[in-house]
Order: C-alpha cells, then sequence, then structure tokens
C-alpha cells in the first residue's frame, strides 16, 4: 500500500499498530496505540548505542564500565526511555550526543530510569530521573 494522506482526524475503535513488513513478509509490531502506548523495547548489555526506533532501551552490566552513546533525536518531542534491567557490577554511562545542561547519564544500580525529550533547539531533556547521576 502506498502512503496516505489524511486531511481531517484519523479514528479507530480498536488502536492503530506501526508495523514493519520483512522481505518474507513476516509482520513485526514496533508500537501499538490504543488506551495505552506500546513502543518496543531494545535490550543493550555492555558497550554500544542507544537505538532511536525503539520507545525502550534496557541496560545490562557487566563488572566493567559500559560506554553507551545516544544520537541526537529526529523530531522534537521524540520520548526515550532508558532503564537498568540487570546490573553485573559495571556503570553504564550514557553519553547524548546533545545533551540539556549536563553531558553523561550513569546507570549502576537496577531499576535506575531516566526519560527523555529531545527539542531540536537544546537536545535531550531529562524529564525524569530515578537514581541514576546526571552529570
Amino acid at each position: 500500500m502506498a502512503n496516505t494522506t489524511f486531511s481531517g482526524p484519523v479514528r479507530s475503535e480498536n488502536g492503530f499498530e506501526s508495523i514493519t513488513k520483512s522481505a518474507t513478509g513476516a509482520i513485526s509490531v514496533n508500537a501499538s496505540y490504543g488506551a495505552t502506548i506500546t513502543g518496543g523495547v531494545q535490550s543493550l548489555s555492555g558497550a554500544g548505542a542507544v537505538d532511536l526506533t525503539n520507545l525502550v532501551t534496557e541496560l545490562t552490566t557487566a563488572a566493567g564500565a559500559a560506554a553507551v552513546t545516544l544520537a541526537d533525536g529526529t523530531t522534537s518531542g521524540q520520548v526515550k526511555i532508558i532503564n537498568m534491567i540487570v546490573d553485573g557490577g559495571g556503570t553504564a554511562t550514557v553519553t547524548p550526543v546533545t545533551f540539556a545542561g549536563s553531558t553523561t547519564i550513569a546507570f549502576d544500580a537496577v531499576a535506575e530510569s531516566v526519560t527523555l525529550v529531545w527539542n531540536s533547539t537544546i537536545g535531550w531533556v531529562a524529564t525524569s530521573v530515578q537514581g541514576a547521576t546526571i552529570a
């Protein structure tokens, strides 16, 4: 199906889904929009890059430090939630390319979390912090 543009409101009684169709025809649901919004989850173990395609990134650390990067958002209002779910003894330090008022976010315990919102003028803004250290 081609792209469709609507000039008025689009309504559905049972919600909407954002999907990806593979070359074999398999459908993957990336996000659901209904009574709640459910986004995809990235599992990141050790060092690496936080993706911008999933709403949530879950961090797992090992004994050593993990350097994690976060690219600039793609549109103002984009939300990114980062949670630590496994503490293997190391600290995961997230360094956003553009971070309003700070430079890093450190996660060193299970259940630490930060919610970020992208602003195209000033960068990622931390709107909620639970236990993580912003410096």
